[in-house]
C-alpha cells in the first residue's frame, strides 16, 4: 500500500523506523524485530540504509521491505540516500527496489563521508522527481528546528517547500525533545503554503552518549526536563531507559492533544522500546 492512502483516510498514523541488523542473521534477526513491531498494529514501518544507499545496503533494505509487506502484510518505507551515488548505481537501486515491489521511498541526500563529495546527487531534491517518474510514493526530511547545514529556518522551509513541489508526499520530521519547537515547526510550514502531511519523529532517550551524538548530528535542543533525567539516572542504564520511555510517551500524548495526528517512532531495532511507549500511552496517563 502505498502511504500516501494511508494519509488520505484522515485517521491518526503511528509508524516506527528499524535499520537493516548486521551480520550474517540480518534476516532472522528483522523477522523477529518486525514481527513484534507488528504486534502493535503500525500503519507502516521505515527501514533505513547506509549512505550512498547502493550495493548490500539496498539490498537488505529492499529484503526487508519485503518481508513486512509480504509475511506481515504491513506498508513499508525504504530508505534511499543519493550523495555518494551516480546515475548509473541510482538506477540499479531503483531496480533493486521494484525487484522487491517496494512502493514508498524516503528520499534522503545522506551523510557526506570526510573526504568524500557528491557525484550526481547533492541534495534529496535532486532525486525526488526522478523517484516520482518511477511511480513511487515519496517521503522526505524536515527538520522541526533546522537543518545544521542550512544557513537558516527560514531558508530551511523554503527547500522543505521545493521537496513538496518537486512530488514529496509527505514529511517525517527528525528527532526533536521540545514539542513547541516542532508546533512552531508545524505552523510556520503550513503558514508558508506547505500542505502536505507531517509526521511528528519521536527518539526516546536511551543513554547519555545517545543524547551527546544526536545533538552534535541533529542539533536538537534539550529541554530542562531532559538535561534533569539525564542527571538523575546518570548511574542507571535499566532507569534511564525507564525515564526515557516515559518522557517519550508524555511527548506523544502532548503532540496528540496539540492536534498533531501523524507519530513516527524511532524505534533504534527494540521492540521493547514501542511496547513501553504504546502501552504507557493506553494507559492515557
Amino acid at each position: 500500500m502505498k502511504i500516501s492512502d494511508l494519509y488520505k483516510q484522515n485517521k491518526k498514523i503511528t509508524s516506527f523506523e528499524i535499520f537493516p541488523p548486521k551480520g550474517e542473521l540480518v534476516m532472522a534477526d528483522a523477522d523477529r524485530v518486525i514481527g513484534e513491531l507488528t504486534d502493535l498494529s503500525p500503519d507502516f514501518i521505515s527501514v533505513t540504509c547506509s549512505a550512498g544507499g547502493v550495493g548490500g545496503s539496498i539490498e537488505k533494505t529492499a529484503a526487508i521491505t519485503a518481508l513486512i509487506n509480504d509475511k506481515y502484510k504491513t506498508a513499508s518505507m525504504a530508505h534511499l540516500t543519493c550523495v555518494n551515488s551516480d546515475r548509473e548505481s541510482f538506477k540499479r537501486s531503483i531496480d533493486i527496489l521494484k525487484q522487491n515491489k517496494t512502493e514508498n521511498v524516503f528520499a534522503l541526500r545522506g551523510d557526506i563521508a570526510e573526504g568524500s563529495h557528491a557525484v550526481d546527487f547533492g541534495h534529496a531534491t535532486d532525486i525526488i522527481p526522478l523517484l516520482k517518474q518511477e511511480g513511487f510514493c515519496v517521503g522526505a526530511a524536515c527538520y522541526p528546528e533546522g537543518h545544521l547545514e542550512c544557513e537558516s529556518t527560514k531558508k530551511d522551509l523554503e527547500y522543505l517547500k521545493l521537496k513538496e513541489d518537486l512530488g514529496a508526499d509527505f514529511f517525517l520530521s527528525q528527532l526533536f525533545f521540545d514539542n513547541d519547537s516542532f508546533l512552531r515547526f508545524l505552523d510556520n510550514a503550513r503558514n508558508i503554503g506547505i500542505s502536505a502531511p507531517i509526521e511528528a519523529g519521536v527518539m526516546p532517550i536511551m543513554s547519555q552518549s545517545q543524547i551527546s551524538r544526536m545533538i552534535f548530528m541533529c542539533g536538537a535542543s534539550l529541554p530542562s526536563e531532559i538535561i534533569r533525567i539525564l542527571n538523575k539516572y546518570k548511574d542507571s542504564k535499566e532507569d534511564l531507559e525507564k525515564a526515557g520511555i516515559e518522557y517519550a510517551a508524555k511527548q506523544i500524548y502532548g503532540l496528540r492533544s496539540a492536534g498533531v495526528d501523524c507519530i513516527h517512532i524511532y524505534t533504534m531495532n527494540k521492540p521493547y522500546i514501542a511496547k513501553g511507549i504504546t502501552g504507557r500511552l493506553n494507559e492515557k496517563f
